[in-house]
Order: structure tokens, then C-alpha cells, then sequence
């Protein structure tokens, strides 16, 4: 199922974390759809706000700068929104352990000030919620689907998946229409690479992009999927679209699956970089999910989603615009 490209033309949009690097691919399609889109980021250093993501749209949309933690600004920036999509976060799971009440504060809190601003003062809205596959924890059986008991390893799959429940108490209680999607291993242009905090994909890109030997954790053979960001562009719209979403959660993902060395492979055969088999940090070993692919089927027989984009192509995209704009990713 292909996104209806007249469906958002003339609403109005809210996109929370709206400057990071799904929120701003986001955005992008939004205006291309003709939306009135405005975007909330609260800027903190180093999770992945970029001005250089909107810099072809910056004059066609409103940006807000403010921190969700204080929902001062909240009621009234959601008045007038006919869709809000929350992307807004802390996503780095090491970080959540290391900061744990920053985490909390990000993913819950802000969560929880921007839901009370909807019931408030625009309890017709409708949100799309980006939560994460790692509030599964370590799984003994794939692929996983969304009935798999939620048992988060992290301080960061806790409190998304909190998030999660907020969103779905509110539907339910006060007929706040949400609907939540469990992303998995999302890349892609305007992927946020220059530091260590979104993800072994985008510490891989650097690696490989700088000529630099990968490290690879533990034996190489854990399993993951991975989308690219255009297919989930098209999986926040058609769940938006879709009225039989709301109340509901669903995994996104993919038909295959690699393994860490066949994505190092990739990399390899694409920039030439090599690839090591390193010990696992001990740090970073207590929060590794192990083999991770999800089945996502419930969600393509709501809305016909499949995504589109193989990994080899996906990746060749992403190092074409990487490259291209070294100095505002990862210079």
C-alpha cells in the first residue's frame, strides 16, 4: 500500500523531536504532501537535533525550540494540531544506565506533559507514538510478534515502554486516539553518526566512512533487521491514516535479517573497510538483546505496509549523503 500523497495536504502537523533524523525525514514528506508541519526539539547536545536536516524545508516550516520536560509550551502548541507524531526522546541505551533519571524524565515525563496538554486542550488530535524493539529484552523465540511478553533489559526499554502505556491508557480512558510503533534498526540520510549514541549502525557508518577498522562485540553471528528511513517515513503516515491503528501497538521490520558480520560485509563491500571480532565491553554486554528480527505481519495487514528498500541499496544511500555532507554529520 502505497501513502495517499493528497491525505495531509492542508493539515496541520505537529512532529516532536521534529529536527532529529527521523523527525526531520518526517517533516520533509509532510511539506512534499502540502501540510502545514511544525516542528518541537528541544535541541540537547548530543541527541541528534541538526538544523542541516530541514535545510531544504526550514521556510516552509514553524520550528519550535523548547523542552517537553516543561509543559509550559505544550498547551498551546497542540491546540490546532490535527496529527501529532511523537518522536521526541532519549534513545541511547547505554546512556539510560549511566543517566538514568534523565531517561526518565525524557521518555516518560515528557511523555506524560504532552498527553495532558492533548486531553486538555486538543482531545481531538491523534498521535503516533515511536517507541522501540528493545522493550522485548532477550527474546527465545523468532520472529517476534507483538503478544511476546515485554521485558525490558535497560533503563531506556523501561521507560518506552511506559510511554507506550501512557499513550494507550489515554486512548482508552479518554478517547485520545494513539497508536504506538515499536521500531527497530532504523538507518539512513540524515542518521545522527557523530557520537556513540544512536545505535551500532551509525558507529559502524563513522568507522567505515573515516577508513577506520569496525569492532565487532562478542562471537559477529547476533541477528537483526533493519529498515530504511524511507519505509518508515511511509509506516509513521500510513498509521496515521489508518483508523483501525489507534488503541493498538505494532512492530515494524523487515522480510531478512543479518547477522553483524554480513552487515559489516556490506560496509566492506561498499567503502573497503575491515571488520574485527573485539570482546564485549562489559558495559555494553548486559544490555545486548542478543538475536533480534521481528514479525511484523499485523501491522502490513492493517495498512499494507512492506518495506521497500534492501539493506545494500539503503546503506549505498546513506554513505552517498554522508559523504556529501561530511562536515554537518560526522566531520
Amino acid at each position: 500500500m502505497n501513502c495517499d500523497g493528497h491525505f495531509f495536504r492542508g493539515k496541520n502537523i505537529l512532529i516532536t523531536g521534529g529536527l532529529g533524523f527521523i523527525g526531520s525525514s518526517l517533516a520533509i514528506a509532510l511539506v512534499e504532501q502540502g501540510a502545514n508541519v511544525t516542528i518541537l526539539d528541544s535541541m540537547i547536545p548530543g541527541f541528534g537535533g541538526n538544523f542541516f536536516n530541514i535545510d531544504s524545508i526550514h521556510s516552509q516550516v514553524h520550528v519550535n525550540i523548547s523542552d517537553m520536560r516543561d509543559p509550559t509550551s505544550l498547551d498551546t502548541i497542540v491546540k490546532d494540531k490535527e496529527y501529532i507524531f511523537h518522536l521526541a526522546g532519549q534513545v541511547s541505551h547505554g546512556d539510560s544506565m549511566r543517566y538514568p533519571k534523565l531517561d526518565l524524565n525524557v521518555n516518560c515525563v515528557s511523555t506524560m506533559n504532552l498527553l495532558e496538554s492533548c486531553r486538555c486542550y486538543n482531545l481531538e488530535t491523534r498521535l503516533i507514538y515511536t517507541s522501540t524493539r528493545q522493550v522485548y529484552g532477550i527474546t527465545n523465540q523468532l520472529p517476534v510478534s507483538e503478544d511476546f511478553p515485554a521485558t525490558p533489559i535497560d533503563v531506556n526499554g523501561i521507560n518506552k515502554l511506559a510511554a507506550e502505556y501512557y499513550h494507550l491508557l489515554y486512548d482508552r480512558t479518554y478517547g485520545l486516539r494513539s497508536t504506538v510503533l515499536r521500531l527497530t534498526n532504523t538507518y539512513g540520510p540524515r542518521q545522527q553518526i557523530r557520537n556513540d549514541r544512536q545505535g551500532f549502525i551509525g558507529i559502524f557508518l563513522r568507522m567505515a566512512l573515516k577508513g577506520e577498522n569496525i569492532k565487532i562485540f562478542g562471537t559477529g553471528q547476533q541477528v537483526r533487521d533493519f529498515n530504511y528511513i524511507s519505509d518508515v517515513v511511509d509506516a509513521l503516515l500510513l498509521s496515521a491514516m489508518t483508523c483501525d491503528c489507534y488503541g493498538n501497538i505494532y512492530n515494524l521490520g523487515s522480510p531478512n535479517f543479518y547477522s553483524m558480520l554480513e552487515f559489516a560485509g556490506v560496509l566492506e563491500s561498499l567503502c573497503g573497510t575491515q571488520y574485527e571480532i573485539v570482546p564485549f565491553p562489559e558495559d555494553k554486554k548486559i544490555i545486548d538483546i542478543g538475536d533480534y528480527y521481528g514479525d511484523y505481519s499485523k501491522f502490513t495487514k492493517a495498512t499494507g505496509w512492506h518495506p521497500q528498500v534492501d539493506l545494500k541499496e539503503g546503506i549505498q544511500n546513506s554513505i552517498e549523503f554522508l559523504s556529501k555532507h561530511k562536515k554537518e554529520y560526522w566531520a
